[in-house]
């Protein structure tokens, strides 16, 4: 006989399972009677070891693609220029929609416009790294809760020469936005982007407040997450503000609002609406 204990389709199938999943022939075993029985017996497991590494392939990559975890990685549609502290600041927000945290999430940006050098070679797409200031404090962000992104627009800025006049469409500027981190539940490496072209950008707007607190806790609606309001800003570069002092003695100030106490002692929470 090629194979003992065969009397039936049933105990066939139960032998191929027993040789598939390696659990014990029992009576059931191929004999050496026969070599095409063997052959075939070689071949179903080169069948099902590829098999299985497919299935576990395409699960694998079902559950742990990065770029799903980016797509609740959202950014404000638009960016503003307005006063903070007295200087002009690019600014933009960012949030994150799921409660499990980014790892080590890092923030930077690039201004990709077309430049001259002084011996006259034209780069069409020049990228130069702005830096950028944040709650935290360098590239490093805490995203537990939505985050104001700015640029403080000094003389170091490739946004120094920038008026509310050039914020067009026809104006050759974009400002790209990456986000990196390490996804909290499998470990992997995830990048999430965005870009700003210059009519994208709001000049004389801010980003209205998201996040409230009621009874100890903390809320946040993310229906007004790209809401702006405007506000008193000069319709000139940061340098010309820079350069003549007096253009914010003209700016009225816009009223600071008053900080309301806690009436309770209980650890803030965060909820979304």
């Amino acid at each position: 006989p090629r194979v003992t204990s065969i009397h039936s389709f049933t105990s066939a199938f139960l032998f191929s399972i027993e040789v598939q999943v390696t659990i014990g022939f029992g009576g059931r075993m191929v004999t050496e009677e026969c070599p095409a029985a063997i052959l075939v017996l070689i071949v179903q497991n080169i069948v099902g070891l590829v098999i299985n590494a497919i299935m576990l392939g395409c699960i694998f990559m079902k559950t742990s693609q990065a770029h799903r975890r980016a797509e609740t990685l959202i950014f404000s549609k638009h960016a503003v220029i307005a006063l903070r502290e007295g200087k002009l600041c690019f600014m933009l927000r960012v949030g994150d929609l799921r409660k499990s945290m980014i790892i080590s999430a890092t923030i930077r940006m690039q201004v990709v416009k077309k430049t001259a050098s002084l011996e006259g070679e034209v780069v069409p797409l020049n990228q130069i790294d702005i830096q950028m200031e944040n709650p935290v404090g360098g590239n490093s962000i805490f995203l537990v809760s939505p985050l104001i992104i700015y640029h403080v627009i000094d003389k170091n800025s490739p946004l120094y020469d920038i008026s509310p006049l050039n914020l067009h469409h026809h104006e050759d500027l974009e400002i790209i936005v990456i986000l990196e981190g390490v996804v909290e539940t499998t470990g992997i490496t995830t990048q999430a982007r965005t870009s700003y072209l210059a009519d994208e950008i709001l000049w004389g707007q801010r980003f209205v407040p998201i996040v409230a607190e009621e009874d100890g806790r903390y809320s946040v609606d993310y229906s007004k997450f790209g809401n702006t309001v405007k506000v008193p800003t000069p319709s000139c570069t940061a340098r010309q503000l820079e350069e003549d002092k007096s253009i914010m003695d003209t700016m009225p100030l816009s009223p600071k609002g008053t900080i309301r106490k806690r009436s309770v002692k209980l650890k803030p929470k965060f909820t979304i609406t």
